[in-house]
């Protein structure tokens, strides 16, 4: 997928935004503005709102985020084009609002979003923004697990990100800008290292258990318990009820505890949820050389999402990297220190600061 942005051509600005400040302001670096980052998940939308550094300045440590908000998912494959729509303007309205800014004020704007997959869907959020923003303002549309790799690369793309959460997906990006991807093609095509596939895999085990295809686990007085039900036979309609993926996902950490309690399904559902996230960063990593000839290598591997949080002893993550690791020695493990929608900011903050330069030069 390419690096897909624009300045936004349109002259018709949505009527709820400044209509003025139509010429090119600030596209020469300079302190005045502020930049829109937003990170789109399958669970939750968040934008952050950074004042416009200069290029001649150092970025300050930690980054001064001026505005912030949440809200619900944004992929208009789970909820819509008109729902994903509304998410996306309301999370930034609130954002400037919480800022002290305005849209006036915004020099650049990068969406790093779930279910960006092809450029017909980055095609149709520019077509959004470019509804919302004056004219000058630089637009850039990514899939969110771009912005999750700049979260931990501090705005540079180069090396791999993992991101394991309701969803998961595998993404990188080589010195030369090739890029590849792998897995995040949603739960129906088979991503089982999510936080969806690792729940779904679980609620499975209870059925077969109850029904006597599969051996007994502790998965199900533990999944019943948490979900207020008495018997195996009422998850069938519990699930179908509203079988989204974050509802689904949201059992991980009961997957987990039985993991921990030696039960040998729901180590099996991780191990195998390991590897499987592992074999999709090996996918990315070989496709795109990063490793080097010699295939030692070194390179970052940015990990990122809920799934993959060292908080229980049963560390997900650290598996992950282990497995990657008995390949890939030089794979360097990042834990980012800011969220993906700070990396989203940094990567408009560098593609507007990239292109003003050649501007100069021109």
């Amino acid at each position: 997928m390419n690096n897909y942005g624009e300045s936004n051509g349109d002259s018709n600005v949505h009527k709820k935004k400044v209509e003025g400040n139509d010429h090119c302001e600030n596209g020469d670096g300079s302190d005045n503005g502020v930049i829109l980052g937003v990170d789109g998940g399958a669970t939750s939308t968040v934008c952050v709102c950074i004042p416009l550094f200069s290029s001649s300045k150092t970025l300050a440590y930690p980054l001064p985020v001026l505005g912030r908000a949440v809200s619900g998912c944004s992929n208009h494959n789970s909820v819509g084009e008109n729902a994903a729509r509304d998410t996306l303007e309301e999370v930034m309205a609130e954002a400037l609002s919480k800022s002290g800014s305005d849209w006036s004020a915004v020099r650049a704007v990068c969406l790093g979003v779930s279910g960006v997959n092809h450029p017909t869907d980055q095609e149709r959020i520019l077509n959004w923004l470019r509804e919302i923003f004056p004219s000058h303002v630089k637009l850039y549309v990514q899939n969110d697990a771009v912005a999750a790799l700049a979260s931990g690369t501090m705005g540079k793309l180069h090396g791999c990100v993992l991101i394991a959460g309701t969803g998961c997906i595998s993404y990188g990006f080589a010195e030369d800008g090739r890029e590849a991807r792998a897995s995040g093609a949603g739960p129906v095509l088979g991503d089982w290292g999510s936080g969806y596939g690792i729940a779904a895999k679980a609620l499975t085990a209870v059925i077969r258990a109850h029904d006597g295809r599969g051996p007994q686990t502790m998965l199900t007085n533990k999944i019943l318990k948490a979900l207020s039900l008495s018997s195996p036979d009422e998850l069938i309609g519990w699930t179908y009820a509203d079988p989204s993926w974050a509802r689904i996902a949201a059992l991980v950490p009961e997957v987990v505890s039985c993991a921990e309690a030696c039960d040998q399904v729901a180590t099996k559902i991780l191990v195998d949820a390991a590897q499987d996230l592992a074999l999709s960063v090996k996918a990315v990593v070989q496709r795109l050389h990063l490793c080097g000839e010699d295939g030692n290598g070194s390179f970052p591997v940015v990990m990122v999402g809920g799934v993959l949080e060292a908080n229980k002893t049963w560390d997900i993550g650290k598996e992950v990297v282990k497995c990657i690791q008995e390949q890939f020695p030089g794979a360097h493990p990042i834990t980012p220190q800011v969220e993906p929608a700070v990396g989203a900011a940094l990567l408009a903050r560098n593609f507007l600061m990239k292109e003003s330069t050649e501007n100069c030069r021109s």
